[in-house]
């Protein structure tokens, strides 16, 4: 397969992924009733943000996969994708918020290890995955606040 055929198919899985969860999950009623903390942002800068960050996501997979398919770096990756798609049926779906928030936990410990992973052998990868640590510690902290107040 050409790398620009594998590129699309990593952008295709971590976008067209990220777009399927985040319509079969949407948030509802439930979520609409829950008390939220102050730093709740609005709703609509859930999905630019997501999307710009599955870019961001697919980049650091091809990059990460066109290096050589390192064994431990490419497990990370998929790990961080899995546990990423995992997080809203947990939360909207079954609603756990507890449950959702140990997987945003793991989610963000896997980011850092990635982050660690890639930073020598390539800092592009690894700091493309910067703005996703922010975001998830932001989204784990907003995870925990929902749950307490709820």
């Amino acid at each position: 397969m050409s790398k620009t055929l594998m590129r699309i198919a990593f952008v295709l899985l971590v976008v067209g992924g990220g777009i399927l969860i985040g319509t079969l999950t949407a948030p509802g009623e439930w979520y609409a009733g829950l008390n939220k903390p102050p730093f709740n942002p609005p709703n609509w800068i859930f999905a630019p943000v997501w999307t710009l960050l599955y870019l961001l996501i697919a980049m650091a997979g091809w990059r990460t996969w066109e290096a050589g398919h390192p064994g431990s770096a490419m497990r990370l990756w998929g790990l961080q994708l899995g546990l990423n798609f995992l997080w809203s049926p947990a939360f909207f779906v079954a609603q756990q918020p507890w449950i959702a928030f140990i997987i945003i936990l793991a989610l963000l410990g896997v980011i850092v290890m990635f982050i660690r992973e890639r930073w020598t052998a390539d800092r592009v990868s690894a700091l493309a995955f910067v703005p996703y640590a922010a975001w998830v510690a932001f989204a784990a902290a907003l995870n925990l606040s929902i749950a307490v107040l709820n």
